[in-house]
C-alpha cells in the first residue's frame, strides 16, 4: 500500500516543512468494498453493521521507505454479510476520523455470516516512494 490520502499528504508536508506539528495518531485498519472516496478522505464504501468494527494496528520501525504490521489483525466474525472486501485503509480513529493510507487487497474476499477477515503479521506494508 503506497497511496496516502490528500489529508495525510498535507499533514506530512506541513509537519516536515515546519508549518504545523503533526502528532502521532493511534492507527486503525478499516475494510472497504470499493476505493470510492479514500483519496479525498471521504470514503463511502466502508463495511458497516453486522459485527464490523475497525481494528487497532501497530507497525514495526520503517526501513528502506517501508514498514509492516508487527502483529496479526483479526476482525470479529461477521454477524451478517459484509460484501466483498476489495480495499483496506489505515485511519486515525476507531470511527470516522481521517484516512491516512489505503490500497487494494491482493485478493478480494467475500465475507458472509460467520466469516472473519484476517491480516497476518507483516502482510500489511506501507511504502513511501
Amino acid at each position: 500500500m503506497s497511496a496516502a490520502s490528500d489529508y495525510l499528504e498535507d499533514k506530512l508536508l506541513d509537519h516536515t516543512l515546519g508549518n504545523t506539528a503533526y502528532a502521532q495518531p493511534t492507527v486503525y485498519v478499516g475494510l472497504y468494498t470499493a476505493v470510492t472516496g479514500l483519496e479525498t478522505n471521504s470514503p463511502s464504501a466502508e463495511v458497516a453493521g453486522n459485527g464490523y468494527t475497525r481494528k487497532a494496528a501497530s507497525f514495526g520501525a520503517s526501513s528502506g521507505g517501508s514498514c509492516s504490521t508487527d502483529g496479526t489483525i483479526t476482525f470479529d466474525a461477521a454477524t451478517g454479510n459484509w460484501g466483498t472486501i476489495t480495499h483496506v485503509a489505515v485511519t486515525d480513529a476507531a470511527t470516522t476520523g481521517n484516512v491516512l493510507f489505503y490500497g487494494a487487497v491482493t485478493s478480494s474476499k467475500t465475507i458472509e455470516t460467520g466469516d472473519t477477515f484476517q491480516i497476518s503479521s507483516g502482510n500489511l506494508t506501507i511504502t513511501l516512494a
